[in-house]
């Protein structure tokens, strides 16, 4: 981009925090043996909600990237370094396809989408949300189709967010970055920065270094005796 678009900065670092929180939330019940649901409930949407925030905040900044290849692919190595990391930490499950790995290779498929129309965008979400129901009803032997929302019956990941569904919402992103933010058209106005639009500004840095910091501040709480 020519200039940053502060609102959605703004809304990135929105999801940053919902992001932090969910991942607290889910430290403390995984690593910790805390009785709090994540798998549903209000801890399961707001987990939600921060990563369709931060997949359709993609979608628009994917249509006005110059270079999606080289963000697309920075971030898939970023997705295949969480992957090594978690597969150190358990080998029966780890981060196979995350919400990293999504965003990189969404992006490399964005150059793909530029020039269908925003109508066409819409349709084509709406099929892969279809397609992304049906997928959900069945399992298939082949264990190398979860990139697609194909699982095996004895997949697991920790952190999971295949092409479809979810593309569509990055599909619906581009969509709305055309019609909507490419027109000048802004939800706050003229916005300046604010301390939610630094955190969105810098929100792959807090995505990398978040967990290692909120488990550090964990296991000092624990031998403290906080925990």
């Amino acid at each position: 981009m020519k200039r940053r678009i502060v609102e959605l900065d703004l809304f990135r670092g929105i999801a940053v925090i919902l992001m932090v929180m969910f991942h607290g939330v889910f430290d403390l019940s995984y690593y910790f043996g805390l009785d709090i649901d994540y798998s549903g409930g209000l801890w399961y949407y707001e987990g939600k909600l921060s990563a369709l925030m931060f997949i359709w905040i993609a979608g628009i900044a994917s249509y006005f990237s110059r270079n999606p290849w080289q963000r697309g692919i920075r971030l898939l190595l970023f997705g295949m370094a969480i992957t090594a990391a978690t597969y150190f930490l358990d080998r029966t499950n780890y981060i196979k396809f995350g919400i990293l790995h999504f965003l990189g290779t969404s992006y490399l498929l964005s150059v793909y989408f530029k020039k269908i129309s925003s109508f066409m965008l819409v349709l084509l979400a709406a099929a892969i949300f279809g397609a992304g129901t049906y997928f959900d009803s069945i399992t298939v032997q082949n264990p190398y189709l979860f990139p697609l929302g194909i699982t095996a019956p004895y997949f697991s990941s920790l952190d999971y967010y295949p092409l479809i569904p979810y593309f569509g919402v990055f599909l619906l992103g581009m969509a709305f970055g055309r019609s909507f933010y490419a027109k000048g058209y802004r939800v706050f106005g003229n916005l300046g920065e604010n301390f939610l639009s630094l955190l969105g500004k810098h929100s792959l840095f807090i995505y990398l270094v978040h967990q290692p910091v909120i488990l550090l501040f964990l296991i000092i709480a624990r031998k403290a005796g906080i925990l």
